[in-house]
């Protein structure tokens, strides 16, 4: 039997060698929609060269789907409790019904020809279920709740990778003015080999090996811009964009000492607790699980409803119409259905359970990470401090290495071993800075307090110990 064609084309592909080919306006819809999709807000497009933070948190906000998925999300979720509360009220529904009658003539009866009209309207009402009615809707509005902390914390989760990637960024940019200071003293070293090779108080090995470190710092180089590339179309991605979309940074303000933390961990523990999104979506989950046993419960219980339904009937025989009613109570008592319900509660109370269990772990876990986060900024505050004195060092050696080589009671092993510390210093002085500053908004993450600018209350002092960085 033949695979069914759709829009004029196979069903599927030939055999499971083959790929499928899409009909031809299909492939048209794809082309436009790879030639429209750039989403970049006019309001932010004016300055795509000279992006600030602030801009690329706001236009990661605006493009990450994420961000929309769970916008969405919780708009379904507020629907849904909308449509739970509307069992509170009673369901009125209207109906018409014509009809039309025409019977043949028989032995002793005439032919009948009848045409009616039936308006009528239906209300029904549930009176008392044991909590069952209650208990959806509160389940509903627990599932918002969960909802809109998952939207929260989609909304963090956006922020910081949009401020994580552009740290990196940052870092790659100021390795590669770090590598470029390298590649020029090792220029400065080669020259200086030479000059004393003209002289006869330098060998051809110094000469090689100072080259050889040059062209080392150039293949360092080469190496830092393709990371930049790569950060580059990190950031982007992380703002919603294509990788080869034109844009730029401003550069930041960058403080000549970064600041040591004020709060305490405990303190920023207590905030988590507080503020956290997923504990509280998760909090919201054991709500509604519990919320749901109510509901199973309520299937075991009487339920009574009212219904009543009102009409008219028109005919010919009744030109002006005939009122009719029925008002009926009913009591539902569920008697015996194979222990369904039974089980069903059973599951209901045992996914509470674990919906508890689920809920302790996330707490657990929020301690954990403001606990881990507050250590590694600790750590990344005293490494800042560490770095810069070892590239204050490293450049005060470097320079008398340099000055001992040219006057000729140097050698050139002791000059391009201290021009490699010192290249290590700069790269790990540029890792040190930006790890900080990722250290920080990771901790205001996992603290639940990093606003959608941005931007957190975490409190920060001074640290007047650090030495200020070499310029």
């Amino acid at each position: 039997m033949h695979t069914p064609s759709v829009d004029g084309v196979s069903g599927a592909a030939p055999s499971a060698s083959q790929t499928w080919t899409p009909p031809a306006h299909m492939k048209q819809d794809s082309a436009i929609t790879a030639q429209t999709n750039v989403a970049v807000p006019s309001d932010i497009e004016q300055r795509l060269q000279s992006l600030t933070l602030t801009d690329i948190v706001d236009l990661a906000l605006r493009n990450n789907p994420a961000t929309r998925i769970s916008w969405e999300n919780a708009r379904a979720a507020a629907a849904a409790y909308g449509s739970k509360r509307g069992d509170y009220l009673p369901t009125i529904d209207g109906d018409v019904t014509g009809t039309a009658i025409k019977t043949t003539a028989t032995q002793g009866r005439a032919a009948v020809t009848q045409q009616t009209l039936e308006p009528s309207i239906t209300l029904s009402y549930l009176l008392f279920d044991f909590g069952g009615r209650s208990g959806s809707v509160e389940a509903a509005k627990q599932a918002l709740f969960s909802a809109d902390f998952t939207h929260n914390l989609t909304i963090q989760n956006t922020v910081l990778q949009a401020e994580s990637a552009y740290f990196n960024y940052m870092a790659a940019k100021a390795l590669l003015l770090a590598q470029e200071s390298t590649l020029k003293d090792a220029q400065a070293n080669l020259e200086a080999a030479n000059e004393r090779h003209k002289v006869g108080l330098a060998t051809i090995a110094d000469q090689l090996q100072a080259k050889t470190a040059v062209s080392q710092a150039e293949l360092d180089l080469e190496t830092t811009q393709g990371n930049l590339a790569t950060t580059r179309g990190t950031l982007a991605l992380a703002l919603g964009l294509p990788a080869n979309v034109p844009y730029d940074l401003q550069a930041p303000n960058v403080p000549a000492t970064v600041p040591v933390i004020a709060d305490s961990v405990d303190t920023l523990i207590a905030m988590a607790l507080r503020a956290r999104p997923d504990l509280e979506a998760a909090e919201a989950d054991y709500e509604q699980a519990k919320a749901n046993i109510s509901v199973v419960k309520a299937t075991r219980l009487p339920s009574l409803n009212v219904t009543g339904t009102g009409g008219r009937t028109y005919s010919k025989a009744l030109t002006t119409g005939a009122n009719s009613y029925t008002l009926s109570l009913a009591l539902s008592i569920p008697i015996f259905d194979g222990f369904s319900r039974e089980y069903n509660q059973l599951g209901a109370e045992a996914e509470a359970d674990a919906a508890g269990a689920r809920l302790d772990q996330t707490r657990q876990q929020v301690i954990f990470d403001v606990f881990s986060s507050y250590q590694t900024l600790q750590t990344a505050t005293k490494r800042v401090s560490s770095a810069d004195d070892l590239l204050a060092s490293a450049q005060e050696s470097e320079d008398v290495a340099l000055g001992r080589y040219k006057q000729g009671v140097g050698s050139v092993l002791d000059l391009l071993t201290a021009q490699a510390a010192l290249a290590s210093a700069r790269a790990q002085q540029v890792q040190a800075r930006w790890t900080w500053e990722t250290s920080l908004v990771q901790l205001a993450h996992d603290a639940g307090i990093l606003d959608v600018h941005g931007h957190s209350p975490i409190h920060l002092t001074p640290d007047t110990t650090q030495s200020k960085p070499p310029q």
